[in-house]
């Protein structure tokens, strides 16, 4: 009870304590005793900020750096992504993620959801009724294809992006979720771990997002024409949303209001901080000045980078996360992303899979046995690292052959790009029929 609060049986107040007699029969009786009040309410605040990552969040952080005749198409991507893939993890996707099947993929126990009631529960989160886990899980199985965007931007056909998106969260997504994080997932017995989804969801979109830009092939006029993003302040904005979406991302991993969310919520500040800066600094020394592109894109990699092991680590390996983040991704979005030629739009690989690839190793290294239950290199379990390792690799090859084989199929159905013309007048009018007008 709240200091200063009237007990309701003291003598000032016995009407009070009359009436909680009688009601609380009542309120007891439509709940179930197993579920913890806390625990859910802070899943539904979790749920809605990672919702909240990718509409407006995401959306605006992508169309911000595009060329303003692809703004209304690159936010109508994250928008009908959401849409598209709450849809499929209604029917199919959260059943072979979640459920019992295989160390490769779920059972079929939950399609369209059969079977969830009030009172369901799974045996991942026991605490929360099914529907808040299913639905703070389906908001991750959203944003992973929306990530992938920023590889292709300005240059996919509409309706070859629903069709790749909605195929690969079911072949690719799914599976690595389950393997990570689902019962009896392979990667998840062999000990990998990923708090948040530095595997599932970051080096997965990262990934395909590379595979999909050489498939492609790069943008008209890539490198040489102006490609100047049309509007930073979208691009700050959504960053930001970002930022404090990603509280509900990590913190909310812990599937409770506890002192595991708590840590995860503050190393993931850290981590966040401290690569906006490293990014930052790295570019005002080789570049001249610190742009507010890179910024944004800093913070992002530090983001990315303690997502798998904000549960796992202490402050102090989530500053080293986090500086590693930032001066990595930025030499991965600005040097190797030059030297090799090829166009990743918006530098969905550079940050998101390398930032993936780091946070998942240093995971291995920083993890705190007293935080997480089990040790990393610095605390003596070398073997850890390994561990990671692993993990690292089967998300890489898994999902670039499949993600390429699904490329190469709409490819030749569909097709995958636009017309030449089509790119060089814009995906607003081209693919939707609308521009922004000043």
């Amino acid at each position: 009870m709240q200091k200063g609060a009237i007990h309701p049986f003291s003598a000032g107040a016995p009407w009070i304590g009359i009436l909680s007699l009688l009601a609380s029969p009542l309120a007891q009786a439509g709940t179930t005793p197993s579920f913890n009040g806390g625990d859910t309410a802070w899943m539904l605040t979790s749920t809605a900020l990672v919702l909240l990552m990718t509409v407006p969040g995401l959306a605006l952080f992508y169309a911000g750096m595009v060329r303003k005749k692809n703004v209304l198409a690159t936010a109508a991507q994250s928008f009908s992504i959401t849409a598209l893939i709450s849809v499929l993890w209604m029917i199919l996707g959260y059943s072979i993620t979640f459920t019992s099947g295989n160390a490769f993929m779920g059972g079929w126990s939950r399609l369209f959801l059969n079977g969830m009631g009030l009172d369901s529960a799974n045996g991942l989160a026991p605490t929360i009724p099914e529907s808040v886990y299913m639905t703070f899980q389906m908001t991750f199985a959203i944003i992973t294809p929306a990530l992938i965007v920023g590889a292709f931007a300005e240059r996919m056909k509409f309706s070859a992006l629903l069709w790749f998106t909605g195929l690969w969260s079911l072949l690719v997504y799914a599976p690595i979720a389950h393997m990570v994080w689902g019962p009896g997932g392979w990667l998840s017995v062999d000990g990998v771990l990923d708090y948040a989804g530095g595997t599932v969801v970051h080096i997965d979109a990262g990934i395909a997002g590379l595979v999909a830009a050489l498939v492609m092939g790069k943008r008209t006029g890539y490198p040489h024409d102006a490609m100047h993003p049309n509007n930073l302040m979208y691009t700050l904005i959504g960053a930001s949303l970002l930022w404090v979406g990603w509280f509900g991302f990590n913190a909310g991993s812990a599937v409770a209001a506890s002192d595991r969310a708590g840590m995860a919520m503050a190393t993931t500040q850290i981590a966040t901080a401290v690569a906006a800066l490293s990014w930052m600094f790295v570019e005002w020394m080789t570049r001249g000045k610190p742009t507010v592109l890179g910024m944004t894109s800093g913070a992002v990699a530090g983001l990315v980078a303690i997502t798998p092991a904000s549960g796992f680590v202490d402050p102090m390996g989530a500053l080293w996360i986090g500086m590693a983040a930032g001066i990595l991704c930025f030499w991965a979005s600005v040097h190797l992303k030059n030297r090799m030629g090829y166009d990743d739009s918006l530098d969905a690989f550079g940050v998101h899979a390398i930032g993936g690839i780091i946070g998942a190793l240093l995971t291995g290294v920083f993890a705190v046995r007293a935080i997480g239950g089990t040790a990393g290199v610095l605390e003596g379990n070398t073997g850890q690292f390994l561990t990671q390792a692993t993990g690292v690799g089967v998300t890489i090859l898994y999902d670039a052959i499949v993600s390429f084989i699904l490329l190469k199929a709409i490819d030749w159905t569909l097709g995958l790009r636009v017309k030449e013309e089509q790119e060089q007048e814009g995906l607003d009018i081209t693919q939707h029929g609308e521009q922004v007008y000043e």
